[in-house]
């Protein structure tokens, strides 16, 4: 829910809607089911998929068609036939927009990074002669005063890092991390669970240690943020859909 821009719901109103469920080789699959149940129980079409490797693309086309069949059969009662469908693709930055749909295109035709920010305009790509999909610039919602959402969608590198504090961020995602995965985080960084500063024990484990004997925080912390965001350290979910509501009313 971090990821969502309220505003799409009205501004999408009467329009068929499809949550693509990407990066999801990185997320808890128990938790990927049920954030799929979720969504549909809202009436939402949802697809889990992972642009990298193009898991799940082969349905994608199905269910737009599916999700427009209304409109579709609208068009041929009215004598239009094989009109192309026309779809946005929206979302905030660094989801994997770009290459979501160089995958379902088969070529490359929208620039694709590791970092916000890189489409800079829109551009319509045609995927086949019944299909048009337009790739955005990623947005983030501009009223985002929720602290835990702020936190997640710095986790996983939605807001450019050359504004936060990445030393605090990456202490910050080891708590987090310490909750949600112990056994993992220990597995990749020995000891974590026994230092008062988490980032210390990263160094450790790792060799980090600066030219005077002190630890070099600043290396684990991009160190850390990096492995996390690649799902080295483990599959996981930041949120479960049974307690978005909870979550919402204590950190508004």
């Amino acid at each position: 829910l971090s990821s969502r821009n309220p505003d799409i719901d009205q501004l999408g109103q009467n329009k068929s809607r499809l949550i693509l469920l990407n990066k999801a080789d990185l997320a808890d699959e128990r938790q990927n089911e049920a954030w799929k149940e979720y969504f549909q129980s809202k009436g939402f079409h949802v697809v889990k998929v992972d642009s990298r490797n193009g898991s799940g693309m082969k349905t994608i086309q199905n269910v737009i068609q599916e999700a427009c069949k209304e409109k579709i059969e609208r068009d041929r009662r009215r004598g239009i036939k094989n009109r192309p469908i026309r779809a946005m693709v929206a979302g905030i930055p660094n989801v994997g927009k770009s290459t979501f749909i160089n995958c379902i295109a088969g070529k490359s035709r929208a620039m694709v990074g590791d970092r916000p920010g890189v489409t800079k305009g829109k551009q319509w790509v045609k995927i086949t002669p019944y299909l048009e999909i337009m790739d955005t610039p990623g947005l983030l919602w501009p009223k985002l005063d929720n602290e835990l959402y702020a936190h997640h969608l710095a986790f996983i590198g939605s807001i450019n890092d050359d504004i936060l504090d990445t030393e605090a961020l990456a202490r910050e995602l080891l708590e987090e991390l310490m909750r949600i995965c112990p056994n993992s985080l220990n597995q990749r960084y020995s000891g974590i669970d026994t230092c008062d500063d988490p980032l210390d024990s990263v160094c450790k484990a790792r060799g980090f240690v600066l030219s005077g004997g002190g630890y070099d925080t600043v290396r684990a912390a991009r160190t850390v943020l990096d492995e996390f965001r690649s799902g080295k350290i483990a599959r996981v979910t930041l949120e479960l859909p049974e307690t978005d509501e909870t979550q919402h009313e204590e950190t508004r």
